[in-house]
């Protein structure tokens, strides 16, 4: 992994990510403690509620799990590394011929943070941070400007989000989930602007028809594919039996799930991942140009309990090119407004995690 060719301003953000992982970690811990003491040392008479049956009046709500799903993270720090691939077709004008930009390797860290708000039977909402900044080794990196920032700097994104669980009885449910991220490449905090930021959310309406069986659809406006979209999803989590499974969110990612126990399952499907980032020429006067990425990543994933609630997750699988635009415009969509369009190679990648995870 080439370290040195990370800028000081994303390693400073890592360096701060680790911080905070580490003390939400240890006041999670604390926590839990001492919930399990109090718990063990409460004097209250206990009564045997069996002997009663259910009370007239009293409203249910469904649960935002079905049996046997993946983990929720509520803390997370990994690494990821793509294999070495070609970029064709770069160009920023009429009078510069193509060039063909060579990529040693992408590394790349990500890390996201998930704290529940509120959690009662009635509702559950929670805030999230997120972290992805992909570092560009280049071979070439003097055959072009486009070259030279790509190797120079970082692919950077950081987030905030929210989502909320919202149960309107045993069988019926919403879920909202908006976020808004700074995606860009920036040499230090002063270089962000507003024209980086880029608004995503999705609402859905669902029906819970047993413990094992959750569906449901609704509306995202997405950045995934690179550009902005506004699309239909479909959202599916089904437990078939003690060992099979799947999670869905379409068309976003799908995965179906084997448990070799409850703290051990294996994962195999896709997500599809990007954003647009703020670029700017290094011309005399600066100029913005928009990077439209989005990657489809066919997986195998694997969750293992290390112990309590802490979780380690590997993953292999293909990067494949779903675009990669450069372009003269926020949100640009015609051909009239793009410099170039690359089809990259498509390396294989691997990503390592650790994550401390919900009861």
């Amino acid at each position: 992994m080439h370290f040195s060719q990370y800028k000081r301003f994303p390693i400073i953000f890592v360096f701060k990510l680790i911080r905070l992982f580490m003390r939400l970690t240890f006041t999670l811990l604390c926590l839990f403690s001492a919930s399990f003491v109090f718990s063990q040392t409460d004097t209250t008479e206990n009564f045997d509620y069996s002997n009663f049956g259910d009370a007239d009046g009293v409203k249910r709500f469904c649960s935002q799990k079905v049996l046997n799903q993946t983990p929720q993270r509520i803390l997370s720090l990994g690494f990821e590394q793509y294999g070495g691939f070609s970029m064709p077709g770069i160009s920023f004008n009429s009078k510069q011929l193509p060039t063909q930009i060579n990529i040693a390797q992408v590394n790349a860290i990500r890390a996201q943070i998930n704290v529940p708000v509120i959690s009662t039977n009635k509702i559950i909402w929670q805030m999230g941070v997120n972290y992805w900044s992909s570092q560009y080794n280049v071979t070439n990196p003097t055959v072009n400007s486009f070259a030279s920032a790509l190797d120079k700097t970082a692919l950077l994104t950081a987030g905030l989000n929210t989502t909320v669980f919202k149960p309107l009885n045993e069988k019926n449910f919403l879920i909202f989930q908006a976020s808004t991220d700074v995606n860009g490449m920036f040499e230090n905090a002063k270089s962000i602007q507003n024209k980086a930021i880029t608004l995503s959310g999705t609402v859905i309406y669902g029906w819970k028809t047993s413990e094992k069986n959750m569906i449901g659809t609704g509306l995202a406006r997405t950045y995934r594919a690179g550009r902005l979209l506004h699309v239909p999803v479909l959202f599916w989590n089904k437990t078939f039996n003690d060992k099979w499974g799947m999670e869905l969110l379409l068309p976003a990612r799908g995965f179906v799930r084997y448990n070799f126990s409850t703290t051990s399952m294996l994962q195999a499907g896709f997500e599809l991942e990007g954003n647009q980032f703020l670029m700017q020429l290094p011309n005399t006067t600066p100029i913005n140009t928009y990077i439209q990425r989005g990657e489809l990543k066919p997986r195998i994933m694997w969750d293992k309990k290390l112990t309590g609630f802490l979780w380690i997750n590997a993953q292999a699988g293909l990067r494949y090119n779903y675009r990669f635009d450069v372009v003269n415009r926020y949100d640009a969509k015609e051909d009239s407004q793009r410099f170039f369009s690359s089809n990259l190679g498509n390396p294989l990648f691997f990503n390592i995690s650790l994550n401390f995870v919900s009861p």
